[in-house]
């Protein structure tokens, strides 16, 4: 099989490697498409130890969906042609593998595979390019979740790449039907748009009273501000934090999903008597995909929108350098021959 080798920055090997050989309790699964992630591309451009655990020498991608090709003797709970999406973190029985199952692969080997818990079925109503995007939007969807979002409340998620736009439908999905995206890329703001969300280009337009105009306003310790209930932040500028708390409203709520190193000050007498809460989220939980997989059904939002651009294996280091650029491209896929 071709299996693409991660040698450090800018580095990438396409190599032939032995094909997996399917033991009595596992499964083989041949992936279909494969989604870019931020942290390859980071890992990419910028070296090892800036993304996920992903070794020098080793497989990686983890944003995948894939068909089952062969099962072992002892496996009765999955089906050769049956398509599911591997589960990052269980599916090589290894948490530490997360970020390197092997989506930039040919082919993945699934040791004790369970059902609903390192594999979970996909339907047929999904088309491979959209569902593998699953991962990217488990992580929007706990994002979501984890802002405790109640109807008649309103949101601003800042950052329009996958996991922005998919914590933003989640927020859609889970009752709120006011969202607006924010950032800075025309082309992606474009694309929030066409999928029916009110947008913000942080470059051009003044955001509190745009915010404004379309939430309405409220209090907040410093005056009138604009009504938003859920700040998301999927961008990690130090702008997104700053901006909650000087315009975050009373009891209003914070969760960020960007990965950010950065070390803050944090001014606890505000917070106190504003009443607002800071949330983190990180990765996914079952759950999110069960909500996931609902969502791409539905049909309500045309997700493949997302996909602006499509490259085979072969190609893996253009592609990655494509999604590199947030003026140029959104969500970059590897279509698998």
């Amino acid at each position: 099989m071709k299996a693409a080798i991660y040698l450090g920055k800018e580095n990438i090997e396409i190599r032939e490697m032995p094909m997996p050989v399917c033991g009595d309790n596992d499964v083989v699964i041949k992936n279909l498409y494969s989604s870019i992630c931020g942290t390859d591309v980071a890992v990419y451009c910028h070296g090892p130890a800036t993304g996920h655990k992903i070794d020098i020498g080793g497989e990686f991608g983890h944003e995948t969906v894939s068909r089952i090709v062969a099962v072992g003797k002892d496996v009765s709970d999955f089906n050769v042609g049956e398509r599911v999406y591997p589960y990052p973190l269980f599916a090589k029985g290894d948490t530490k593998r997360a970020g390197t199952i092997g989506g930039f692969s040919e082919y993945i080997l699934i040791p004790n595979p369970k059902r609903n818990y390192s594999l979970y079925s996909i339907d047929d109503s999904i088309s491979d390019r959209i569902a593998c995007l699953i991962e990217p939007f488990t992580v929007g969807c706990r994002a979501a979740r984890r802002s405790e979002p109640k109807k008649n409340e309103k949101a601003v998620v800042f950052g329009c790449g996958t996991i922005g736009i998919a914590a933003a439908i989640a927020l859609k999905y889970f009752g709120i039907e006011k969202v607006m995206i924010c950032d800075y890329s025309a082309l992606r703001l474009n694309i929030a748009e066409q999928l029916g969300f009110e947008i913000c280009n942080m470059e051009t337009d003044d955001f509190i009273p745009k915010a404004k105009a379309y939430f309405g306003e409220a209090h907040s310790l410093k005056g009138n501000t604009a009504d938003i209930d859920i700040m998301l932040d999927a961008a990690g500028a130090e702008s997104v934090f700053k901006t909650f708390m000087e315009h975050g409203k009373i009891e209003s709520r914070f969760v960020c999903v960007a990965v950010n190193k950065a070390i803050r000050e944090l001014d606890m007498l505000h917070l106190t008597y504003s009443q607002k809460s800071i949330i983190g989220s990180g990765g996914y939980m079952p759950e999110d995909v069960s909500d996931v997989i609902d969502i791409m059904k539905s049909g309500r939002w045309d997700i493949g929108k997302l996909i602006t651009h499509e490259y085979p294996l072969s190609q893996l280091e253009t592609a990655i350098c494509k999604a590199s650029g947030v003026n140029e491209a959104l969500n970059v896929t590897i279509r698998f021959d």
